[in-house]
């Protein structure tokens, strides 16, 4: 039997625009918010999971980039006591205490890549050093810009897998 956790649980009984306010902080794009909270409720969170990733899927290209607006550039923590910057600290965690020089070569790098795509770079950082954040991001720069989008999409459906695990089941990210 799946297990249901009191965030789930949560989160299927707040009203529509609660619940998309809680799961804008998952991904920050409010086509994304809507689509999920109008699936509930959800019977566990593999469908819940499920649900989160076909709405990143079939986001639209300005939804996309809604929702980046919303992430800093790598190497630069967010700033704010938000849930979003909280995880967007613990995800870009290998960036800490990076050596100066790699810190100096995301700074550029992110300016190449913005330069390039006109969006900040994204990365599921979770579990990257610094290093091989830049070594992704100067990959990437190598891409033409529709093979840009679908890497990004799916680094944006990567890291909204991840904070909708937290939501429903850490303490700190349980929808209320």
């Amino acid at each position: 039997m799946p297990k249901v956790t009191p965030g789930l649980a949560g989160l299927n009984a707040l009203s529509p625009p609660r619940a998309e306010r809680e799961l804008l902080a998952c991904c920050a794009s409010r086509a994304f918010a809507r689509a999920v909270a109008a699936g509930r409720p959800y019977g566990d969170e593999a469908a819940l999971t499920a649900a989160a990733d076909a709405a990143v899927r079939a986001l639209a290209w300005p939804d996309v980039l809604e929702a980046l607006a919303a992430h800093p550039r790598v190497g630069e923590p967010a700033g704010g006591p938000s849930r979003a910057a909280t995880w967007s600290r613990a995800e870009q965690s290998g960036a800490a205490g990076a050596d100066r020089r790699v810190l100096a070569g995301l700074a550029a790098g992110n300016a190449r890549y913005e330069e390039r795509f006109g969006h900040v770079y994204l990365v599921c950082a979770t579990g990257l050093t610094a290093a091989a954040m830049l070594d992704r991001l100067e990959a990437r720069l190598g891409n033409d810009a529709e093979a840009e989008r679908a890497v990004v999409k799916e680094e944006l459906a990567a890291i909204t897998r991840l904070r909708v695990a937290r939501l429903t089941t850490d303490p700190a990210g349980e929808a209320r």
